[in-house]
């Protein structure tokens, strides 16, 4: 049946005074006769012959093979090196600039972390999130301080170009009282583990503080290039969602960074809808009054300094 209609849409798609047959056989690179045994179903397409013809042709598999409770999704790749981890950033820029860099182009991010886009630089913060990825997703254990590797990891640039991305799209993040609790609480654990040193845990703690002051600066009435919800109770999960007015693209996490990613039509708008219904639930910071904004950063800086104070005390022991 899914052969069927495979070849179905590929003969939609060529001139009509072109053979079918010919058409696979040229773009498979194979002989008219093994075209012909797959036109006749007396052989299959493999998986990897279905995903070629899918792509010379320019068709859709979530549309032709989907039902309505099925949905095709692909996966990005698993990180347990550094190397991996580099690749990862550098197809993740691949699949965002589907969409172009420009104001067309807008984001929707459930942050349950602080958002990678913010960590993914070269700063001391960003190369501290990569030390914390690579212990929680290698198979072997780091077992190195960080400082030890900082001076035996390279810099790596590579995730610059998504940072560039996201402050050219019109973006809306969505936090709630915890969004900074996890990068807080990885400060606090090295911390207490002696493999960050005290000095280094007050930069990481200032640097994310630094980092959350710059969103403050931003949420202005007039900015709509960005916009920062506040939500008291839903539960975050670091969906994103990115899209223009043709179409759009869900991620959705598996992993701490893998995500399974669809275009899928019906997919992608109930999570619009989804998003577009929890933004009216919640406070929209750039508009906020005076109060409920400062009420808000404020309850940050106080946690950021508390961790703070936690980490110098730490290594006073």
């Amino acid at each position: 049946m899914y052969q069927e209609k495979l070849i179905q849409e590929i003969q939609r798609k060529i001139d009509a005074t072109r053979s079918v047959i010919e058409a696979i056989a040229s773009a498979l690179d194979i002989s008219y006769d093994a075209a012909h045994r797959r036109i006749s179903m007396k052989s299959k397409f493999s998986i990897e012959e279905t995903v070629q013809l899918a792509n010379h042709f320019s068709l859709s598999l979530d549309k032709m093979f989907q039902n309505s409770d099925h949905v095709l999704v692909k996966r990005t790749t698993e990180i347990q090196s550094f190397d991996d981890l580099s690749n990862y950033l550098e197809n993740s820029f691949r699949s965002l600039t589907e969409f172009k860099p420009n104001l067309e182009t807008f984001l929707y991010y459930s942050a349950k972390d602080i958002p990678i886009f913010y960590t993914i630089n070269t700063g001391l913060l960003s190369r501290f999130k990569r030390y914390v990825w690579l212990n929680l997703l290698s198979p072997d254990e780091l077992e190195v301080s960080f400082e030890s590797f900082l001076s035996k990891t390279p810099m790596d640039n590579r995730g610059q170009k998504l940072n560039d991305y996201y402050s050219s799209i019109r973006v809306k993040e969505i936090w709630n009282d915890t969004t900074i609790n996890s990068t807080l609480q990885q400060i606090m654990y090295f911390s207490q583990a002696g493999l960050l040193t005290a000095d280094n845990g007050k930069i990481l703690c200032d640097q994310i503080k630094e980092l959350v002051f710059s969103l403050e600066k931003k949420c202005i009435p007039n900015n709509d290039q960005y916009q920062l919800y506040y939500h008291e109770l839903l539960i975050l999960n670091n969906n994103v969602l990115v899209g223009n007015k043709d179409r759009k693209s869900l991620f959705v996490p598996h992993t701490m960074l893998g995500y399974f990613i669809t275009n899928d039509k019906d997919t992608c708008q109930h999570a619009s809808n989804f998003y577009q219904h929890q933004l009216k639930n919640s406070r929209l910071l750039n508009t906020a009054g005076t109060r409920d904004k400062k009420m808000f950063f404020n309850k940050v800086y106080q946690k950021i300094e508390l961790y703070k104070a936690r980490v110098i005390a730490a290594n006073e022991i």
